[in-house]
């Protein structure tokens, strides 16, 4: 078993956010919650869990999500824009996909040079990423 078997299968959807990358948001924009989380991989002192359900939440302040990168992302992207809250979402830069240009090109866009090391594996991830961001006043 290779290194990426589970990057390229459904395996695994959830990507740990490089702690650099989310210190250098997290300074611009001051997290109140980590909306797509658990208590090994939050980056936030308060998060939604699996168990409490982030997608069933009313989300509030200024959220961060780096959601499960499977067939539910869809609804975490959909949920990001609907919401009243400013949400920062780390995605993977999927510009083929319905749910690329239903939500994320309705955000602000950032794409991430090269290619992310999620948590703590010894490789880079197989695809791009971007940064989008929904910003309610």
């Amino acid at each position: 078993m290779s290194m990426t078997d589970g990057m390229y299968s459904s395996k695994s959807d959830n990507w740990e956010t490089p702690q650099d990358l989310f210190d250098s948001l997290d300074a611009k924009y001051h997290f109140d919650i980590d909306v797509c989380a658990d208590k090994n991989n939050t980056k936030c002192k308060l998060f939604y869990s699996v168990e409490v359900d982030g997608l069933a939440q009313e989300w509030k302040g200024v959220c961060w999500m780096n959601p499960p990168y499977g067939r539910q992302i869809r609804k975490w992207i959909k949920k990001a824009y609907e919401s009243d809250a400013t949400v920062v979402c780390l995605v993977p830069a999927r510009t083929d996909t319905a749910w690329w240009h239903d939500y994320c090109m309705k955000g602000e866009i950032t794409f991430i040079r090269g290619r992310l090391k999620f948590g703590n594996q010894k490789n880079s991830a197989p695809f791009p990423s971007a940064i989008v961001v929904f910003e309610r006043m």
